[in-house]
C-alpha cells in the first residue's frame, strides 16, 4: 500500500514505519530517500489534520459551553459552571474565577468560585491590584501565564496568593480576562499541579472561553438587576394596592362619620361609630380636661400621664402613641384646642388605615364640639382681648371691664394673682396648651408669648398660686420653670401693675442666677420693696417686725427698743441691758417674747438682716414724722406741738 493510501485510510504512524522497513533493505538510495520524504510529509499532514480536529473539537466545546451557559440561572451557579467547563476544556487540575469587589472601588478582587480545589483557602481569597497573574490581566486586559508560578521571579508575588498556590500544589497557571466590551471585571484561571508549557492554541481557546464567560456573567448580572427591579416593582405595586385599599376604607369610614355629623348627631353617637370602625375603647375630653364621651371599657390611666400625652399631641398636631399601645389625637379647629381623643385599640393600628382614620375622627369630633361650643369659642377670643386690655395702659372704664369679665365667668373685682412663668426648656407647644387648660379650670385668663406663660387666676396668696403652677408645669415640660408672681389685686386698675411686678421678680431671679425658682415681692424682702409698685416701706416694716410693733402699741412695752439695743450691742444681752439700764434677766425675758412673736429663727443671719433693715426704716420714718410735725407747729403757733412725738 502506498503512502497516499495509508494517509487516506488514516493509518497510524506505525504503519508508515512498517512501509519504510522493507524499503530500506530492497530499494535503492534514491527510492529510499523519496519514500522517506513522503513518509515525513504524511506525518506532517497527519499532524495538521490532528491539530485541525483538535481545534474543531475545542470550537465545538466552546459552542456547547456558550449554549449551556445561557441555561444557567443565578450568579453563583454560573460561576461554578464556567470553572467546571474551563477545567474540562483544557484538562486543568484546577480552575477558579476572581471578580472585582464592588465595595472596594475595584482595587481588589475575590475568588468567587473554584473547581478541583483540595483546600478551603482559595474561595474567598482577596487579591490586590499589584500582585499575582490577575493583576497583570486586569491592567493589560490580555492573558498571562507561567509554566511554574512559584519559581517565576518575573511575576509580582504576594504571600497570601503564594500560600494558597503552595497549599494546592499548583505549578502552571493560565489567567485570562473576564469582561464585557472594554470593561474587565474579573479573571478566569486554569492551573495544573505540574509544570506545563501552554501552547498558543490553548491560550487562544482559554481566551475565547473567557470572552464567552464574560458575556454570560454580564448577562447574569443584568438579569439579576432586572429581577430585583421587577421584584421591587411588584412590592411597590402591592404596597400601592394596599395603600389604595386602605385609603378607600378610610374614605368610606370618614364619609359615614361626616354623614352622622351632618345629620345632627351628638358626640356620643359619633364616638361610638368611630370606636366601631377603629375596634377599641375611645374617650373624648374637652379643652379643660373634662371627659365628654366614653365608649367601651378603657383602662385606668394616670391623669398626669394623660395630660402629658395630650400636650404632646397638640404640640405635634397629629396623633401620638401612648406607651401601652394606645393613641392620643388632638381635636383642633383653626389652631384652637378643642380637646383630645384617647383610643385604646383592640389590635395595633396601621398607619395606612387606623392612624389616618383616627386623625379624621378627631376632625369629625372637632366639628361637633365646634358646633356645640360656638359661644365658648367666641368667649375665648373675648378672654384674650380682655387680658390684653387689662395689661395695657389704655383701657375702658373699670366698670365696663368688670361687667365683661363677669359675662365670661371671671370675677375680676375679687382678689386675683398675677403669675409669669418661663419654662427653661421643653416644647413650647406643650406649655401653651397647658396654660389654656389651666386658665379654663381656674376661671382665669392667660396668654403665651416669647416663651413665657402669663396667668391671672383667683387667689390671695401669690406664693401658693406660683407653687401650684410650678408643681403642674415643671414635670410636664421636663425642665425647671422660673416663676415671678405678684398680688393679690382686686379690680382691673391694678392688673397691669401686678404684671410689671411679676415680670420684675422673674427678671431679678434671672439676674441672680436662680433659674427654676419662685419669687414674689414679699418673698424677696428689701429687694421686693425696690421691685414692688404696691408694697412700700410701710408694708415691708409691717411684714418683718409688725407683730413686735403691734405688741408694744397694745401693751405699752419696749420690745422694739430692746431689739434696737440688742443689735447695737452686737447681739449681747448683757450689754443691751446696760444700755437700757435694766436687769439682764429683763432683756432675756423680752428676747423670749420677741422669739414668740417673730419665730424661733429670728436671729438667723438672713432674718436678722431683714429685721435690722426694718428697724432702721422704722426709726427713720418716726424721725421724719417728728420733724414734719415740729415744722408744722412752727408755721402755725396756734396749734400746739403733738405730745409724745418721738417717744
Amino acid at each position: 500500500m502506498s503512502v497516499l493510501e495509508l494517509l487516506a485510510a488514516g493509518a497510524p504512524a506505525a504503519r508508515f514505519e512498517e512501509l519504510l522497513r522493507p524499503a530500506r533493505e530492497e530499494a535503492s538510495d534514491d527510492t529510499l530517500a523519496e519514500l522517506d520524504r513522503a513518509v515525513r510529509l504524511a506525518s506532517r499532514v497527519q499532524a495538521l489534520i490532528g491539530h485541525a480536529q483538535q481545534r474543531e473539537a475545542g470550537l465545538a466545546a466552546l459552542v456547547d459551553t456558550s449554549h449551556d451557559l445561557t441555561l444557567v440561572h443565578g450568579m453563583d451557579a454560573l460561576l461554578h459552571e464556567i470553572a467546571r467547563r474551563a477545567r474540562r476544556l483544557l484538562n486543568f487540575d484546577m480552575a477558579y474565577i476572581g471578580l472585582r469587589d464592588a465595595d472596594d472601588e475595584g482595587r481588589a478582587s475575590s475568588i468567587r468560585a473554584a473547581e478541583g480545589e483540595t483546600t478551603s483557602l482559595s474561595v474567598g481569597l482577596k487579591t490586590s491590584e499589584d500582585s499575582g497573574l490577575g493583576s497583570l490581566v486586569q491592567r493589560s486586559g490580555a492573558p498571562a501565564w507561567s509554566p511554574d508560578y512559584l519559581a517565576d521571579r518575573d511575576l509580582p508575588h504576594s504571600s497570601d496568593i503564594d500560600a494558597v498556590v503552595r497549599a494546592e500544589g499548583l505549578h502552571a497557571i493560565l489567567a485570562v480576562p473576564l469582561g464585557y466590551g472594554t470593561t474587565v471585571f474579573g479573571t478566569l484561571y486554569g492551573a495544573d499541579r505540574k509544570v506545563r508549557h501552554f501552547t498558543p492554541d490553548e491560550i487562544s481557546l482559554m481566551r475565547s472561553l473567557g470572552k464567552l464567560a464574560g458575556v454570560a456573567i454580564e448577562r447574569a448580572r443584568l438579569l439579576e438587576d432586572t429581577r430585583a427591579e421587577v421584584t421591587e416593582l411588584e412590592l411597590d405595586t402591592s404596597r400601592a394596592r394596599s395603600s389604595l385599599h386602605a385609603q378607600r376604607r378610610v374614605e368610606a369610614a370618614y364619609i359615614r362619620l361626616i354623614d352622622l355629623v351632618l345629620s345632627g348627631c351628638d358626640a356620643q353617637t359619633l364616638a361610638e361609630a368611630a370606636a366601631k370602625e377603629l375596634s377599641g375603647a375611645l374617650i373624648v375630653r374637652d379643652c379643660i380636661g373634662r371627659t365628654v364621651v366614653v365608649t367601651g371599657t378603657p383602662p385606668d390611666l394616670a391623669e398626669e400621664d394623660v395630660l402629658r400625652w395630650t400636650y404632646d399631641a397638640h404640640a405635634a398636631s397629629r396623633p401620638v402613641p401612648m406607651p401601652e399601645g394606645g393613641w392620643v389625637a388632638p381635636v383642633t379647629a383653626g389652631g384652637e384646642n378643642l380637646g383630645v381623643i384617647l383610643l385604646v385599640p383592640d389590635a395595633p393600628l396601621t398607619d395606612g388605615f387606623g392612624v389616618r382614620l383616627l386623625q379624621l375622627t378627631a376632625r369629625s369630633v372637632a366639628l361637633i364640639l365646634l358646633l356645640q361650643r360656638t359661644s365658648t369659642v367666641a368667649h375665648d377670643q373675648i378672654r384674650d382681648e380682655l387680658l390684653e386690655e387689662l395689661l395695657s395702659e389704655i383701657r375702658p372704664q373699670p366698670r365696663q371691664l368688670v361687667q365683661r369679665a363677669r359675662r365670661l365667668g371671671i370675677a375680676i373685682d375679687e382678689p386675683h394673682v398675677m403669675v409669669v412663668a418661663r419654662p427653661e426648656g421643653g416644647p413650647a407647644g406643650r406649655a401653651a396648651a397647658w396654660a389654656s387648660s389651666y386658665a379654663h379650670r381656674m376661671s382665669g385668663l392667660m396668654k403665651f408669648r416669647d416663651g413665657c406663660v402669663t396667668l391671672l387666676v383667683p387667689g390671695e396668696d401669690p406664693s401658693a398660686v406660683a407653687a401650684a403652677v410650678a408643681a403642674e408645669l415643671t414635670p410636664l415640660v421636663g425642665h425647671p420653670v422660673t416663676i415671678g408672681a405678684a398680688g393679690p389685686v382686686s379690680g382691673p386698675g391694678r392688673v397691669a401693675q401686678a404684671h410689671r411686678e411679676a415680670l420684675s421678680c422673674l427678671e431679678a431671679l434671672t439676674e441672680l442666677g436662680n433659674l427654676g425658682c419662685v419669687a414674689t415681692p414679699q418673698q424677696m424682702g428689701f429687694l421686693g420693696v425696690l421691685l414692688s409698685e404696691t408694697h412700700g416701706v410701710g408694708d415691708y416694716i409691717e411684714s418683718v417686725i409688725g407683730p413686735v410693733l403691734d405688741y408694744d402699741a397694745q401693751r405699752f412695752t419696749e420690745l422694739t427698743r430692746t431689739l434696737d439695743a440688742y443689735f447695737a450691742s452686737s447681739s449681747s444681752p448683757t450689754r443691751a441691758a446696760s444700755d437700757l439700764h435694766v436687769h439682764p434677766n429683763t432683756v432675756s425675758r423680752r428676747l423670749e417674747r420677741i422669739a414668740e412673736l417673730l419665730g424661733a429663727d429670728w436671729q438667723d443671719a438672713e432674718r436678722a438682716l431683714e429685721i435690722q433693715l426694718a428697724l432702721r426704716l422704722h426709726r427713720t420714718r418716726r424721725t421724719l414724722q417728728h420733724r414734719h410735725a415740729t415744722a408744722g407747729a412752727v408755721r402755725d403757733p396756734g396749734n400746739p406741738a403733738p405730745q409724745g412725738a418721738g417717744s
